[in-house]
């Protein structure tokens, strides 16, 4: 007997809870929403790095696109680190979030399993899994025996901070991400690299797509290619 058939007959006992597990698997559509940029980002920017200079008189109505391309080229990305970006990412698994959360120069405020019943909890399915018929139909059984077994143990007065520990990594989540434009950049040659995992990659590009509309300049050194995959097109001088 194999050993995902062993752990889905524990779930089927006499006192599970029946008919209340009903699992809908969502099509990957992850959602990145602006919440905040810093305001004039781009004077910001130039303004603080010409600090470094004391070039201010040559500041122009014109002038910071330039100069932060001057920077960039250079390497002095430590210039971005004055302007901030604040997005919503929705439509994520936790499996995608535990990447995310490694990277520590970040500000993080996520839907929370001890607050949040998860009763009802959405799971993102992996493209490798649902599209063997055998592995996807196993896979979604025990998700629904997951989630009534979720329910079991609330109605035994188990609180939802420990109800949680049997949710899976598939389950759906969102979560709300702050940072600099310097750790952004770092964030997207990472994250957004062929190597990187397809969904964190795919939030990646999310990201990059609002700075390029935002603040082109900012990232005008990466291409999206036609694999949806992020690469530098520039080195440092």
């Amino acid at each position: 007997m194999l050993k995902y058939e062993k752990l889905i007959i524990i779930f089927r006992r006499d006192n599970m809870i029946k008919g209340e597990a009903n699992i809908s698997p969502r099509e990957t559509q992850i959602e990145v929403k602006k919440v905040y940029i810093t305001p004039d980002v781009l004077k910001t920017i130039e303004e603080c790095g010409r600090t470094a200079y004391l070039s201010f008189d040559k500041i122009t109505d014109e002038s910071a696109e330039s100069f932060i391309d001057m920077i960039v080229r250079r390497g002095h990305e430590s210039v971005l680190e004055h302007a901030v970006l604040s997005v919503r990412v929705k439509g994520i698994s936790r499996s995608c979030s535990h990447q995310l959360v490694r990277h520590r120069l970040v500000s993080y405020t996520q839907q929370s399993q001890r607050y949040v019943d998860e009763k009802n909890f959405s799971i993102i399915v992996p493209n490798s899994i649902k599209k063997d018929g055998e592995a996807y139909d196993n896979f979604l059984e025990l998700m629904e025996q997951i989630k009534s077994f979720y329910s079991f143990l609330q109605k035994k007065g188990v609180p939802n901070q420990d109800a949680r520990f049997v949710l899976p990594n598939a389950t759906e989540t969102q979560i709300c991400v702050t940072t600099n434009l310097r750790e952004w950049r770092h964030i997207l040659e990472l994250r957004g690299s062929p190597h990187a995992q397809w969904e964190i990659r795919e939030m990646a590009i999310r990201v990059y797509e609002i700075l390029k509309e935002e603040c082109p300049i900012i990232v005008s050194d990466f291409e999206l290619t036609d694999k949806r995959t992020l690469r530098k097109i520039r080195k440092i001088e």
